[in-house]
């Protein structure tokens, strides 16, 4: 039995540290990022076997916009349902922004407009490689419900 005079712990009210990733949406998250990163990587490699003169190549380089395009999708609807439950938003807006980008980019490219696709590519891969980066060595952390995210 434990008296009411007794003083707080030194631990309570304090979080566990952190593993950097706050439940199951976080781990998604960061996959959904690490999986379409790796596939936007591939994308100058199918499209330089292209224009090596390797007509292969440029059904590889289709394919892969199509991969990309729904990794794209499939990232932001993790992004916004993790921004949700930890109302923290830069996931849900990072990943809303490259769907767009990578929207204008696919049109681009299926019109043949490499004035805008080939730049438009480059920024992609670079917003990427920042987003890849934030995901993996910032704590996925914010204000969930009860602090659970399962």
């Amino acid at each position: 039995m434990t008296s009411t005079d007794e003083a707080p712990s030194a631990t309570a009210g304090r979080e566990a540290p952190s593993t950097g990733v706050t439940g199951v949406t976080g781990g998604m998250f960061r996959a959904a990022v690490t999986l379409h990163t790796v596939v936007v990587f591939g994308q100058p490699v199918f499209a330089g076997v292209y224009l090596s003169g390797d007509i292969g190549g440029l059904g590889l380089h289709a394919l892969g916009a199509d991969a990309a395009s729904f990794l794209g999708l499939a990232q932001a609807i993790v992004g916004v349902t993790y921004s949700v439950r930890q109302r923290v938003w830069w996931p849900a807006l990072t990943s809303l922004l490259l769907v767009a980008a990578e929207s204008v980019q696919y049109v681009a490219g299926m019109d043949g407009a490499l004035w805008l696709h080939l730049p438009l590519g480059v920024s992609l891969i670079a917003g990427l490689a920042v987003l890849f980066t934030v995901a993996w060595t910032r704590p996925l952390r914010g204000r969930g419900r009860g602090g659970s995210d399962a």
